[in-house]
This record gives structure tokens, sequence and C-alpha cells, in this order.
């Protein structure tokens, strides 16, 4: 009687045990978006107006994504509250399949991966944010997923994982650079990890990529009237050779040969990309992009071809300072003219709504949290390095090597092309480096699910 009576009351305290942890899942959404519950508003960033501009202005711009911007306009009238939703809701879904395909995908434990990477992580600042950044991470997730494990989805939810990560890469050209990578470097793994890795995952991880181009060209040319790929790439790559002082360089080596617009200005260049491109001057003087495209374009070529000893090192050292750059919260303040211009001028029936939150107060002060932030992903990417190495030592090929594997390939693919041809930013950094912890935190709960007491 005793015994029966214990075994009942301890399987009613495991059944509200898991009722609790399935209410505390369902409320994860709210978690992710904290931040933007606190702020009464979608948090916005500097580059948010580019993209909210598209649909209106309809034409291209360097570097903003009319894929995101599209997305962006199909909000429009909830106040972006949509899109904060669906983001959050992504992450959700993402966040449990890859806990589903590791045998992890109980409540509590999805609880526990949630709360843990909104208190540590930059994640929720991600996913409250009127920008392209939370797609970076969570596409990296999704293509391992459709590589690695589609067979362990239904078809449907095949098709899903390849349409959101075709989205995820059409919306930023770094993101599209990290998958095309992550895609050649499963072609090139494949015939040592056939157990692994099927014909039928590379061809799912190649279809994604391809799609999301195709997708790009789509919405350029639903918007231009012009099949184009999205402008602007020259442009970004001369800032960082500006900074780096190949241009000046390029300038003082060819003035005297060819009449080039920017010798005037040579000796009076920013001494960053961003100030030169965004901060007037000699940039705005000369029609900026218009004006000035096929000039920035045959600088970079011409610097590749007089000096590529230079550009190499700099491209490997600015990969190397990204590597390190993951403060959260970059371009995440109050000063933030153009997308409250865009937003007053377009959108004006939200500018009381903006004008009310706590980021155009003032009041939002993202930067607190890298007392927090920075140090956990910087002791996420060390252990994720040395676990990832031990594991190859050992030659270990289990599902849990090949995910620690491929976000490791997706920070350094993603530090050569954000900080090695854009230049580096913390905002490219933090957008990502949260995966480095979700791996870590996957496995602990794996050894915590394989240890002897719970067998």
């Amino acid at each position: 009687m005793r015994g029966t009576a214990a075994t009942a009351l301890a399987d009613g305290r495991r059944s509200w045990g898991q009722i609790a942890a399935m209410v505390a899942a369902m409320m994860l959404p709210l978690a992710l978006i904290a931040p933007a519950l606190w702020n009464g508003y979608p948090l916005l960033q500097y580059d948010t107006g580019g993209y909210i501009a598209r649909w209106y202005e309809g034409y291209l711009v360097p570097s903003r994504s009319t894929v995101f911007g599209y997305y962006l306009h199909l909000g429009e009238t909830t106040r972006f509250w949509l899109n904060v939703k669906i983001q959050a809701l992504a992450t959700l879904w993402i966040l449990l399949c890859t806990l589903r395909v590791f045998g992890l995908a109980r409540p509590l434990q999805l609880v526990v991966v949630c709360l843990a990477l909104s208190l540590v992580t930059a994640l929720p600042f991600l996913t409250s944010l009127l920008l392209t950044d939370i797609f970076a991470g969570l596409a990296v997730l999704s293509f391992f997923l459709i590589v690695a494990h589609g067979e362990a989805f239904s078809r449907t939810e095949r098709c899903a994982l390849i349409v959101f990560t075709a989205f995820s890469a059409g919306t930023h050209n770094a993101t599209l650079g990290v998958l095309f990578g992550l895609s050649l470097c499963a072609w090139i793994v494949r015939p040592m990890l056939r157990e692994r890795i099927s014909l039928a995952g590379a061809v799912r991880g190649s279809v994604s990529v391809i799609a999301g181009a195709l997708m790009l060209l789509a919405a350029n040319f639903m918007m231009s009237g012009k099949v184009a790929w999205t402008p602007g790439g020259y442009g970004i790559l001369f800032g960082r050779i500006l900074q780096d002082g190949i241009v000046t360089r390029y300038l003082d080596d060819h003035c005297a040969t060819e009449k080039l617009k920017l010798c005037p200005y040579r000796h009076s260049l920013p001494d960053t990309g961003d100030k030169f491109l965004w901060g007037g001057g000699a940039f705005n003087d000369l029609g900026r992009f218009d004006g000035l495209g096929e000039e920035m374009k045959h600088i970079v070529l011409g610097s590749l071809r007089d000096y590529p000893l230079q550009n190499l090192v700099s491209v490997a050292t600015s990969a190397a300072r990204q590597i390190a750059m993951v403060a959260t919260g970059e371009g995440v303040h109050n000063d933030l003219m153009h997308t409250h211009r865009i937003i007053e001028r377009y959108l004006p029936y939200q500018a009381d709504l903006m004008h009310a939150s706590r980021q155009h107060r003032g009041e939002l002060h993202v930067e607190r949290w890298n007392a927090i932030h920075v140090p956990v992903a910087w002791l996420s990417m060390l252990l994720l390095a040395a676990w990832l190495a031990h594991a190859l030592w050992r030659r270990h090929r289990d599902d849990l090597t090949i995910l620690a594997g491929t976000v490791t390939l997706a920070l350094l693919g993603n530090a050569v092309i954000c900080g090695g041809l854009s230049g580096p930013h913390d905002r490219y950094g933090s957008r990502i480096v949260w995966t480095a912890s979700f791996v870590l935190l996957l496995i602990v709960l794996r050894r915590f699910e394989n240890a002897p007491g719970r067998r």
C-alpha cells in the first residue's frame, strides 16, 4: 500500500511538472521578444529605414535586400508586431526542430534552452529587432537540419525548412555567402561522411541556396523591372580597403596617370569606411554610389591586381578582428535620424508610437547587457572550438560533431565575409555567435541525458 501510494504521488508530481513545463514552453515567444515588449515598439537600427523604404521608393539601393523590404511591408499595418512575432516563432521552431533531432525536444528542455539563450545571449534583442540579423544564425541551423537530418522530417516540414533557409539567404548577401560556403563544404566532406550527409541532403542544401539567390533576383525584378543583384558590393569592399590604407596607396600610385574623381581628396579621406560612405564629405560631393560606383569598382579591382599580398593580409586581419567583435546592440540607440524620417514620411500613423518608445526616449541601453553577452560569447566560441577539436581528434562523427563543425565553419565564414570584405563590426558577430552557445547547451543536455542515472 505504501509503495503504491508513493508511486502514485511521484507520478502526480511528475504529471504536474510536465504540465508546468508545457505552460512555460507556451510562454517562450514572449521571452524571445521581451525587449520589444518593454520598449513598447519593435527595436529599430540605423539600417531599418532603408529596408522599410524599399516598398515605397521602388528602386534598388546598395546593401538593402528587397526580400527583407517586402517582408517588413507585410507587417506594417500591425505596427511591425507581426514581423516580431514571426521572428520569435521562427526562432522557437528552429530551436525545437534541432532539439528534436537530438532527442531533446521535451518541454522542460526547450524551456531551459530558450531561457538560457534569452538571459545570456543577444537572441531576444535579435528577435525584437526589425533587421535581417536574426535570420543569419537561424539559417545556419536550418541548413544543418535539411542537409544532415532531412529524413527526420515529413515532406511538408522539409519543404518549409528549405523555403525558410532560402528566405533567410535572400535577406542579406552575407547570409547567402555563409550558406553557399556551408553548401560547398557539405559536398567536400560528403565522401568521408556518407553515413551522415546523404546525396539528397547535400542537394537540399544547394537547392536552398540557389532558391535564395533566385528569390532575391525575383524580388529585385518585381521592384525595379530588371533582373539585377542588390547593388553596392564594390562600394562596401571599397570602404574596407579605404580604412586599411589601400585606397590611398592606389591613388598615390595612379593619380599621375589616371583621371580619377577621388584624386583631389586622396589626402583628406576619412579613416573608416563608415565615415566615407555614410558621413557625407567627398562621397556625397561626387554623387554617392551613382557618381562613384564605377570608380570604386575600378579601384577595388586595380588594388587586387597591384597589391594582392596587402589585400590578403588585410582580409585576414579584419576577419580575425571580426571573430572577437560580438557586442550586442550596435546601431540600436535613439539617434536614428534616417530611420525615424522614413517612418515619419511613409508611416505617419506609427510616428507617435515610435516617438513614445523607450528606445526613442534614450532609455534603452542595450550595451549594458554586454557585461554578460560578450564574455559568454567569447567563452562559447572557445569551448566550442576545444570540444570540436577533441571530437575530431577522437574521430567522432556523430550528429553533434557535425553540428559543432557547421556552426564553427559558419562563424569563420561570417568573419571572412563580413569582417574581411565589409569591415569588422560588432553587429556582424553578435547576430550569429549565439549559435555557439546553443550548441554548448545541446552538448550539456546530451551529456546529462546519457548519464548513467538517467538510463
